[in-house]
């Protein structure tokens, strides 16, 4: 009996990894969210950050990136005060303090190139942590099988 303590024990130990293991790769698994954000509209802009922050990062989806174009640029100049409506309003928080936030919790926000020059911006005219959108980035993000798209 004692011979066979020491392959039981390394059998269970290999199941355990191997359960281990397994559910890593099943969180791991699922996938992330790319959100198509165009409006400058504050109200529309507010539900798409809490949504892709409070509902999809937080819940341990990733990657989960912002595409800020068209008008949706504006949200993120630094020069540009912002309110909000809702929930947000009630903490006090500007769209720039809701992405802010979204960023140091690992999401990506991501400003169309293309649109920023239309708008007369540029990466400095944004808040810390954006990135400037490149066709590259964004196709890998957008074509990625396991990555959703949402718009808004």
């Amino acid at each position: 009996m004692l011979r066979k303590t020491p392959v039981i024990l390394l059998i269970a130990l290999l199941l355990s990894l191997s359960v281990a293991f397994t559910s890593a790769c099943a969180d791991e698994g699922k996938g992330g969210l790319f959100v198509n954000l165009t409006t400058d509209d504050t109200w529309a802009a507010t539900k798409a950050i809490f949504f892709a922050h409070e509902k999809v990062l937080k819940a341990g989806y990733k990657p989960v990136a912002i595409w800020l174009n068209v008008r949706a640029v504006y949200l993120i100049d630094k020069k540009r005060a912002s309110h909000t409506h809702g929930l947000m309003k009630e903490k006090g928080a500007t769209v720039q303090d809701l992405l802010s936030a979204f960023i140091r919790d690992g999401g990506q926000v991501i400003a169309c190139q293309a649109c920023s020059k239309a708008a007369g911006l540029t990466l400095e005219d944004y808040i810390d942590g954006v990135v400037m959108g490149s066709p590259e980035l964004v196709r890998g993000l957008l074509f990625d099988p396991n990555i959703k798209t949402l718009s808004w």
